[in-house]
């Protein structure tokens, strides 16, 4: 029996609800969510598009629960037009692990240490996913340019991760580079150290968002 945590968002919690037919996501605030219906407020500015979504739009609806992204595909089956619209939705299938969740990316600092040349790049990450990382370090020489096969280690908590991969991009910021990186094969003892750290930032950043 699935645990029903999983199958639904909880109240007073943040989504991100796709608008299937228009390929827009809004970020929303779940109001009512129960084995009948979901009932969530818009965030953003502006007010007419959140009153011009109609009853049958279909649309997907994200958020995290435990250390993985959830979605559940549902449809619009009313929307009241108040000063803050709010979206009535009922779903169309079932709830299932988010094939969107590898590209799910936090504001994460962690250490992390580089080898360069014939030395060693020292920083911290700006965001992290388990697809690949932003990170700033201090730079010296050259900076790798994009298509450099690259090799970071990663201090979380207690784990320490390696990852391989390639760089995508840099900019070079005075003295610190930032660099951003896309990972190849990720161990999924590693991955599951990635996505715990990446799903908990997500957690603290929607309860900041709630205070």
């Amino acid at each position: 029996m699935t645990d029903p945590q999983h199958d639904r968002p909880e109240e007073s919690t943040q989504a991100d609800v796709t608008l299937v037919a228009r390929g827009l996501t809004a970020t929303a605030q779940v109001e009512v969510s129960n084995e009948n219906t979901i009932v969530v407020r818009p965030l953003g500015e502006g007010t007419e598009w959140k009153r011009a979504i109609k009853p049958g739009d279909p649309v997907a609806l994200y958020w995290v629960s435990g250390y993985e992204e959830r979605s559940l595909p549902a449809k619009i089956t009313s929307v009241e037009v108040g000063e803050e619209p709010l979206w009535h939705l009922v779903p169309t299938g079932p709830a299932e692990r988010s094939q969107r969740r590898r590209t799910v990316r936090a504001r994460v600092e962690v250490p992390v240490v580089m080898p360069w040349l014939d030395g060693l790049l020292v920083g911290s990450t700006v965001d992290l996913s388990e697809a690949g990382l932003r990170a700033l370090v201090d730079g010296w020489g050259l900076p790798p340019e994009p298509g450099t096969r690259a090799h970071m280690t990663l201090t979380i908590g207690d784990d320490t991760v390696d990852v391989r991969g390639a760089v995508v991009r840099q900019q070079v910021q005075g003295a610190r580079w930032l660099l951003s990186m896309q990972f190849h094969d990720v161990e999924e003892k590693d991955a599951d150290v990635l996505r715990r750290r990446v799903f908990q930032a997500l957690r603290e950043e929607r309860a900041a968002a709630l205070d």
